[in-house]
């Protein structure tokens, strides 16, 4: 990794006031961490085919968390999807700031991922587990230690003394792990009680273990489903195979022409307009990604921009016969469902007509004229920021008090969709893009877990933050 540069702000905060502070959070930490233990054991997960009384739960145990702070104007609210279904419960609480002083927003999510394989868990997903130093558990680092990030933090800075009248808005979304479906509906029409100055969103990760990290860029995404049809119907493989090709190898081969000999996308018109300034060693992805180590990196460029700034494509399901029913036929369609990561710069609509334009290019050549399928999914747009706004040199400050070290100004490969529709909606605002988690947090995976050390960093790095936004 190249050297990070010297942060340039400085905390207008004097060295008593920083120590109370430090103390105030070491005091409570231990409560922190049993508080955020108790939310794990909520399994609130708002996709539809789940049980939706944990999720009500969870949302009612965030908010009784913000009143216990003294936050009088706590509510909890829903609005409706486009199908008319309720989407997932959103805890506001609001305290108004002094005269002439700002308002930091602060988001995070209490909703999670599904479990998945509950084989693949070396300790049950929702009852946290402490364990050489990290906390083991779904949602303990995505984003429930967001969550406990913002109220720690803001309880530190009161205990401490610390309180310059900022105001102070916690905004803890209920639906995020399932496409934030409401959330722009959410943000109009409650533009007044969300509006800030400065908006924190705790949802993304730090470099490594022990140095933290301002996230700068995120990638935007499109997905979709694409496939083939070749036949009206199944039919018998030795009576009707050879002449022609069934559905499966076909769409394995509408796959391949998705990238080139070298691995990069190979669907023309997603160029590349960012490029990043720091290195990522090609030993620590491979440790970070736990890649084995017969397998050749793929693609041309620097591994950030990779990451980071260039397209990436995978493929992340298909409909395909399972081999413990297949029998001697030729299927007559076959599917498979895209994810497609765009760096800063590209825009999504533009991707899903490139990704259709592809389809349409292979159809007589790779796929033997067969019939494509294409479903447009969702999209998202590209994230980033300029970092010398003074609210994000004064992040960068807190982050070096607190962690000791210099934070790294980095993009990050996932796509955090609705950050296009907080700039949008609040453009005056400052986004801040922070997180918790590090590269052996393995959120969405089985095993999810917390690094407790940067945890208790980043809630004194916050806490300093809340205390200097308002001097």
């Amino acid at each position: 990794m190249t050297e990070p540069s010297q942060t340039s702000a400085r905390l207008p905060l004097d060295a008593e006031t920083v120590a109370r502070i430090t103390d105030a959070v070491d005091r409570g930490l231990e409560k922190t961490v049993a508080t955020l233990t108790d939310l794990v054991a909520i399994p609130g997960i708002a996709w539809d085919s789940f049980d939706r009384e944990p999720l009500e739960r969870s949302a009612q145990a965030v908010a009784a968390l913000v009143r216990s702070l003294g936050v009088v104007d706590v509510e909890v609210v829903t609005e409706a999807k486009a199908d008319g279904t309720r989407g997932g419960p959103a805890v506001v609480g609001r305290r108004p700031a002094a005269p002439g002083k700002p308002t930091v927003l602060l988001y995070a999510h209490h909703d999670v991922q599904p479990v998945g394989e509950e084989s693949l868990w070396e300790t049950e997903p929702f009852t946290a587990v402490e364990r050489e130093g990290r906390l083991y558990g779904r949602g303990a680092a995505d984003d429930k230690a967001g969550i406990m990030v913002h109220l720690a933090a803001f309880k530190a800075m009161l205990d401490a003394g610390a309180d310059s009248g900022v105001g102070v808005t916690f905004f803890i979304e209920g639906e995020e792990e399932a496409g934030s479906p409401t959330f722009r509906t959410f943000l109009e029409r409650h533009r007044q009680k969300l509006a800030a100055d400065v908006i924190v969103v705790a949802d993304s990760g730090n470099w490594k273990v022990g140095v933290p990290a301002l996230t700068t860029s995120l990638r935007g995404l499109v997905d979709g489903v694409i496939g083939v049809r070749v036949l009206g119907h199944a039919v018998h493989s030795g009576m009707y195979g050879g002449p022609v090709l069934d559905a499966p190898t076909l769409l394995a081969r509408l796959i391949a022409t998705l990238h080139d000999d070298q691995g990069n996308v190979a669907i023309a018109g997603l160029d590349q307009t960012h490029h990043a300034d720091l290195e990522y060693p090609e030993a620590d992805y491979r440790a970070d990604a736990a890649v084995l180590d017969s397998v050749r990196l793929a693609g041309t460029g620097s591994l950030a921009d990779r990451l980071w700034n260039r397209p990436a494509l995978s493929i992340i399901g298909t409909d395909v016969t399972r081999l413990e029913v297949a029998s001697n036929t030729l299927q007559p369609e076959a599917r498979a469902k895209f994810s497609l990561r765009l760096g800063p710069g590209m825009d999504p609509d533009a991707a899903m007509d490139a990704v259709r334009a592809h389809l349409d290019s292979v159809r007589d050549t790779v796929l033997f004229g067969a019939e494509v399928i294409f479903e447009p999914g969702e999209t998202g747009l590209p994230f980033s920021t300029d970092t010398s706004a003074g609210p994000a040199q004064l992040m960068l400050a807190s982050l070096r008090a607190a962690f000791g070290v210099e934070p790294v100004e980095s993009g990050m490969g996932g796509s955090i969709p609705f950050t296009a529709d907080l700039v949008e909606v609040f453009p005056e605002a400052t986004l801040l893009i922070t997180g918790v988690e590090d590269p052996d947090s393995r959120a969405h995976s089985a095993n999810e877990s917390l690094h407790l050390g940067d945890f208790r960093h980043a809630v004194l790095a916050e806490a300093l933050l809340l205390a200097a936004a308002g001097l």
